[in-house]
């Protein structure tokens, strides 16, 4: 997953690089999605290597432990949490550009872009800030041998609360992408086609945004399903189900590249320029 998400990111960023694809507020939230999506992806293989150090002894020292249950998780919640929002701003974006057609401001966009992203990550932050409050560890005693658990222990009040900043956080970015699906289909609507034609024809047409919110969609269910799975695991069989479903949610940062550049003509030719750039670069690099 790592090294698959870690070749994807750079080709997203090599991408969005390209002052071309961040001529629009769209291609801005991209190239910080694609930096986040890195980020993601390092802090998960950091926690799975503390996470196997720590359980063969190697890795025993109490205050390094401690600080990364505190920190860990929080920051890979938040910036899940801000690459959904990221995708949501791009439709809306994408929306807004098809409404104003000409009378679109590029300029206006990347301004409006910045702010809008630096405002949803702070609130996002605010709302995890209870998190790292409520994380402690745990000696897990047993005949033989002794491991350490970062667990997190929320009260009857605050554990409702914590449900619900994680299912509108979860459902607000959904609905912002089924709205603008459903907006840009009757902005370009036709009215001498019949509804079966005109829905053919924005299948068509939007194909490839479809497949990225459907794609987007499923994924960030498994997201929502584990985040409400209370308890710990009754039986060792049931390791998988949980282990597969809390890297289900990693699946999206994975796949930047694939959902948003490729079905791109403007977006695969940037990268195809960078790629060229690259290539005659290392050439001339060899040959000196």
């Amino acid at each position: 997953m790592f090294i698959f998400g870690l070749i994807s990111g750079i080709l997203s960023i090599l991408t969005f690089h390209m002052k071309k694809t961040r001529d629009v507020g769209c291609g801005f939230y991209l190239f910080i999605s694609s930096w986040n999506s890195m980020l993601i992806l390092i802090i998960l293989i950091i926690k799975f290597w503390q996470l196997i150090l720590s359980q063969m002894f190697i890795l025993n020292n109490r205050s390094i432990l401690y600080v990364n249950c505190l920190i860990l998780d929080v920051i890979i919640q938040v910036c899940l949490t801000f690459n959904d929002y990221l995708y949501g701003c791009v439709s809306i974006e994408r929306v807004i550009t098809v409404h104003k057609g000409i009378n679109f401001n590029k300029i206006q966009s990347k301004r409006i872009a910045k702010w809008i992203s630096l405002c949803i990550f702070i609130l996002i932050m605010l709302t995890h800030v209870h998190d790292p409050i409520h994380r402690h560890l745990i000696d897990d005693i047993d005949i033989d041998e002794q491991r350490i658990w970062c667990v997190v222990q929320y009260s009857s009040s605050i554990h409702i609360s914590n449900s619900f900043i994680t299912l509108f956080h979860f459902l607000l970015p959904l609905l912002i992408n089924i709205i603008i699906s459903i907006s840009r289909s009757r902005l370009t609507i036709q009215p001498r086609l019949t509804f079966k034609e005109h829905l053919q024809l924005q299948l068509k047409k939007h194909k490839s945004h479809l497949i990225a919110l459907c794609t987007l969609v499923f994924l960030a269910l498994s997201r929502l399903i584990i985040s409400f799975i209370s308890g710990c695991m009754k039986s060792p069989y049931h390791s998988w189900l949980f282990l597969s479903s809390y890297l289900f949610a990693f699946l999206p940062s994975m796949i930047t590249f694939i959902i948003f550049v490729l079905p791109s003509k403007m977006y695969k030719k940037e990268f195809n320029t960078v790629l060229d750039q690259t290539i005659r670069r290392l050439r001339t690099t060899y040959r000196r």
